[in-house]
C-alpha cells in the first residue's frame, strides 16, 4: 500500500536528484534553487496523481506534459539560452509516451476491425 509519506519522500528524492542533474547541465547561471523553483509544481501535482492511483498511461501522458512545461518554465527563468539540447530533453519524454501509445493503438487495430459479413443481394 502507498503511504503518503513515503510517497513524500520518494517524490522529494527525485526533486532533488533532477534539480541537481539539471543545474550541472544547464548553464552557471541558472542554479540548483532556481531550477527547483521552476520543476517543484510539477513535481508536486505528478505526486498527487500518483498517491491518487491514476491510470498508467494517464500518468505517463500527464508526466510527459508536465516535464515539457517544467523545460519551458526553466527557460523562462533562465537568463541565457539553453543549450538545444536540453530544449529536446523536453521532447523526449512525450515522443516516447507518444510511440508507447501509437504502439498499442497499432497492436490492436486486428480487435478493433469489424468482422466483415456476407450481403446477399
Amino acid at each position: 500500500m502507498r503511504h503518503p509519506l513515503d510517497i513524500v519522500a520518494m517524490f522529494a528524492a527525485l526533486w532533488l536528484l533532477a534539480s541537481m542533474v539539471l543545474d550541472a547541465l544547464t548553464p552557471k547561471e541558472l542554479t540548483a534553487v532556481m531550477i527547483a523553483v521552476a520543476i517543484g509544481p510539477a513535481i508536486i501535482i505528478t505526486a498527487v496523481f500518483y498517491y491518487l492511483r491514476c491510470p498508467r498511461t494517464d500518468f505517463a501522458v500527464m508526466f510527459a506534459a508536465l516535464w515539457l512545461i517544467s523545460d519551458i518554465a526553466i527557460a523562462f527563468v533562465s537568463a541565457k539560452a539553453l543549450p538545444h539540447f536540453l530544449i529536446a530533453l523536453g521532447f523526449v519524454p512525450a515522443l516516447l509516451v507518444g510511440i508507447a501509445l501509437h504502439w498499442q493503438r497499432f497492436q490492436r487495430r486486428h480487435e478493433q476491425m469489424p468482422v466483415p459479413s456476407v450481403k446477399r443481394g
